[in-house]
């Protein structure tokens, strides 16, 4: 997705290093991927051996000065998640982002992980919708065909900050896929005015935080 391939990652005095994405070492990443000799492989562990994990990539890993740790979970509520905050807990935790689709089905799980979230004393920084619409890369007309607003509803009934809606966009699949940089080829798009906008939002948000 970021065309890193599968690198090896090596050691320091520090730890881990992290894989950097380009040679400025501008965004650094790291994923049990990358310790995998097969990539194949499934990952069947027990929850503590992935609670001991999470942990060795928050402390273990050498990540220097950050601007932004962002940590991507699996939808749910399970011990992931309580281990990363739990990690984290020594850090200020600016608070989750929360991805939904329209649909009443992804609606209901990103509900019970609003609650988690106010049970754990997370701030909620906000509400994305995803797959809002299909871009037609002929036309580039938007049509709905997983319905719509389906996370801008669940933010007015939960109180929470709807940032905003991406729709499905070929356009974008094949960046991701390719490993290409979406926002520097498609500066033009649609997809990525709202990508654009979801994002400054959250920048802003951090800030005045």
């Amino acid at each position: 997705m970021l065309s890193v391939g599968r690198p090896d990652v090596h050691q320091c005095d520090s730890g881990w290093v992290p894989v950097y994405t380009d040679a400025q070492k501008s965004l650094a990443l790291m994923s049990i991927g990358f310790l995998l000799e097969d990539p194949d492989e499934a990952v069947v562990w027990r929850g503590p051996k992935k609670t001991a994990m999470i942990g060795q990539f928050v402390s273990d890993v050498a990540w220097g000065e950050l601007d932004v740790l962002l940590v991507d979970t699996p939808p749910g509520t399970s011990d992931e998640h309580l281990a990363v905050l739990e990690n984290l807990k020594k850090h200020k935790v600016d608070g989750a982002i929360l991805v939904t689709t329209p649909q009443a089905v992804s609606t209901g799980d990103v509900r019970r992980e609003i609650t988690f979230c106010k049970k754990t004393g997370v701030r909620i920084l906000g509400i994305v919708e995803n797959m809002s619409g299909f871009v037609c890369p002929h036309c580039s007309e938007c049509s709905n065909i997983f319905s719509k607003g389906g996370g801008e509803e669940l933010a007015k009934l939960t109180g929470s900050v709807f940032l905003g809606s991406v729709p499905l966009d070929p356009l974008l699949s094949t960046s991701i896929e390719e490993g290409k940089d979406f926002i520097q080829s498609f500066p033009d798009s649609a997809t990525f005015s709202a990508i654009s906008s979801i994002s400054q939002t959250l920048l802003d948000s951090l800030q005045t935080a």
